[in-house]
């Protein structure tokens, strides 16, 4: 599909999940839908942006955690969406400039902006895939990924925001486990989670309006996203509330003040695959 393609595929009418985030992450890749669905979320739940940046510092943070500390060289970001830079080859380049990555997601929208993932080092490579995590096989098998990642080798699989997205009912953990199942030991798994353990209230609001607005969504407990992790070695702290994962200290200093566990919302973790 080319990129006129996509642009004509962009459904306009109707808020969508990848624009919304967009917004909270102060962006300007939405329209007038989103920005409304996305402020609606906003009155139940205000700290909607704190929550947005916390996932995007945690990717930062765990990605330069695994090239630097574990010796990762490729990656695997499924639910990449809209790219806002850093992106995550930008990270991991920044640490192993011959870094690959190879980014994956179902939408025509980021297609369409797609070329931004696109900018590598020259040591490295980075491409795009349109494949959907409902469809491992799929992605699994397309060229482009044969073409960029080495599957002999150990390959960190990046699932930042992307889980409470897949329903129960659409076997989340058996994906992900067919997912980790091709990669080799020394692999990793980084994931970010909203979840409503720190308010439930709230997130049963929250979980209203995606699901009014046409995007089904399952918040977990820090249980239930520890499962993703069954048979990985869990990296120090564990199952942790994003801002608490391996805390930068230079992020640290940039805020005035720390946010709060509700205010994040967000269980994160990075596991080992022995």
């Amino acid at each position: 599909m080319t990129n006129a393609h996509a642009a004509r595929d962009i459904d306009t009418s109707r808020p969508h999940s990848a624009r919304m985030y967009d917004y909270y992450l102060g962006g300007k890749d939405h329209f007038e839908v989103d920005k409304q669905a996305a402020e609606t979320v906003a009155a139940a739940y205000p700290a909607i942006f704190v929550c947005a940046r916390e996932n995007r510092a945690f990717m930062h943070r765990a990605t330069r955690v695994l090239a630097r500390e574990h010796g990762i060289r490729q990656w695997l970001d499924i639910g990449t969406g809209i790219p806002t830079e850093p992106n995550l080859h930008q990270v991991a380049q920044s640490v192993v400039p011959e870094a690959r990555v190879v980014y994956a997601d179902n939408d025509p929208l980021v297609l369409k902006y797609a070329e931004r993932l696109m900018r590598s080092t020259q040591q490295g490579r980075t491409t795009y895939v349109q494949a959907d995590v409902n469809d491992p096989e799929t992605l699994l098998n397309a060229p482009q990924l044969a073409e960029i990642l080495d599957l002999d080798k150990p390959v960190a699989l990046s699932l930042n925001a992307l889980l409470h997205f897949v329903t129960d009912a659409q076997d989340p953990y058996g994906l992900v486990a067919r997912l980790l199942s091709v990669l080799p030991s020394g692999s990793a798994l980084a994931v970010s989670h909203c979840t409503p353990d720190f308010d439930p209230t709230t997130w049963e609001k929250v979980t209203s309006i995606y699901n009014n607005a046409g995007t089904p969504v399952q918040f977990r407990s820090q249980k239930n996203v520890s499962r993703f992790f069954t048979g990985l070695e869990l990296l120090d702290p564990g199952i942790a509330v994003g801002h608490r994962w391996r805390p930068d200290a230079a992020e640290d200093a940039a805020t005035t003040e720390p946010p709060t566990d509700a205010e994040v919302s967000l269980w994160t973790g990075v596991g080992i695959k022995p």
